[in-house]
């Protein structure tokens, strides 16, 4: 009996190892869905197993301070001053685009002005048939019902992007709130939810609607996703030829740790609300840095039809190659 206990005992041990996660990351969701196939196709082309939970950008960082995950993921890339602080590396992974999705009945293809998401934002639209949405969409029918505004509930890196992009289209915006995580929602026909999946879920189920969510989730959540205003005026769908369009302008540079929000990019054809999603790693874990860095340097080489198929632009040639000398650099590659 004592022996088939240790036996068991044992067995339960192998199996729990062979279980384990070679490596374990938390954080942003916007990038969730991408993760979650690298890290299926990784595993199945080397054996390597990574974990990555999808909590918000700011739990990603709170537990990567705390040291808690091996790499930590956010859509709000760090200060270099932040990154000195917590002795943190910081590198992109790839770019992706929020959509505003709504659920309008019979509403089909929306155009949204850039004055009408900042006025959506600022808790100024009451009804659906508000003139700065029925401007742009004179061939559209809109109802007199109460619009709900959904949003994030979570500090979230998807909030910071769609926060500096409103910073970017509205003076008012930018005076009384500015880009942050999360941010106390101006008027009352607003509603929070927790993660991306969050927002999917009350957009689908609270009609007369709209919100900020990465396309992704909307994608996968069969939402409407309206056509969006860019800085040339022009009224743009989320597809991925537009998203690689703006992605094209990002201006990431290594020398400032790729510190930079990328949304309303310049430029005809480019979708404004673009973001890239970063990584962070403990500067003090060089052996394990190299575990991340080389899963992450598969994904560029490897996963490129995976994130694009996804609706993420994977990033191009020559960024991975900043990416590349940024590892070199810091001796983790």
């Amino acid at each position: 009996m004592k022996k088939r206990l240790v036996s068991l005992v044992a067995g339960i041990a192998v199996a729990s190892s062979l279980n384990a996660a070679d490596l374990r990351g938390s954080g942003a969701s916007f990038p969730y869905a991408v993760y979650q196939q690298w890290t299926k196709a990784y595993y199945k082309a080397t054996g390597v197993k990574v974990d990555y939970i999808s909590k918000g950008s700011s739990k990603g960082i709170k537990d990567i301070k705390a040291r808690q995950t091996d790499f930590g993921g956010s859509d709000k890339p760090l200060s270099p001053k932040a990154l000195k602080k917590y002795k943190l590396y910081q590198f992109p992974s790839v770019v992706g685009a929020i959509t505003m999705g709504y659920n309008v009945p019979g509403v089909k293809k929306l155009r949204l002005s850039r004055a009408a998401i900042a006025s959506i934002a600022l808790g100024k639209v009451q009804y659906w048939d508000d003139k700065v949405i029925a401007s742009a969409n004179p061939n559209i029918s809109l109802p007199h019902k109460k619009l709900t505004f959904v949003h994030r509930a979570d500090g979230s890196g998807t909030t910071f992007n769609f926060t500096y992009f409103l910073s970017k289209i509205s003076k008012d915006w930018r005076k009384h709130f500015g880009a942050k995580k999360s941010v106390n929602w101006p008027g009352n026909q607003h509603v929070g939810g927790n993660k991306n999946s969050g927002v999917a879920s009350l957009i689908k189920q609270t009609p007369y609607s709209v919100g900020y969510i990465d396309y992704a989730d909307a994608k996968n959540n069969g939402i409407v996703m309206a056509e969006v205003e860019n800085k040339a005026g022009e009224y743009i769908a989320p597809e991925l030829a537009s998203f690689q369009v703006a992605a094209a302008k990002a201006n990431l540079n290594p020398k400032k740790d790729f510190y930079a929000a990328i949304a309303d990019p310049k430029g005809k054809g480019a979708y404004p609300i673009v973001a890239a999603t970063f990584i962070l790693l403990p500067k003090e874990k060089q052996e394990t840095n190299k575990k991340v860095t080389k899963f992450f340097d598969w994904c560029y080489a490897n996963g490129k039809e995976i994130a694009s198929n996804l609706g993420y632009v994977p990033l191009p040639d020559p960024l991975v190659a900043k990416v590349h000398k940024y590892w070199e650099e810091k001796g983790i590659k």
